[in-house]
């Protein structure tokens, strides 16, 4: 299951489940335009590069400490 998939099993779950979604996919998904999520590879991309960037800020952050 790629990150598409598991954003829309979390969006289109029923009101009283408990599934959820890492934030990472939820952010990176939530900040493209409505007409963009639901192009897979659009978003599979924006949660590869969210993940990516956020690899970097945390080695920038931990050389620093």
């Amino acid at each position: 299951m790629d990150d598409f998939d598991r954003f829309w099993q979390w969006a289109n779950k029923p009101p009283e489940s408990t599934l959820t979604i890492p934030a990472d996919i939820h952010h990176a998904i939530t900040s493209l335009p409505p007409e963009e999520r639901r192009d897979r590879a659009r978003v599979n991309e924006a949660v590869r590069r969210m993940r990516e960037s956020m690899r970097h800020h945390y080695a920038r952050e931990f050389k620093a400490k």
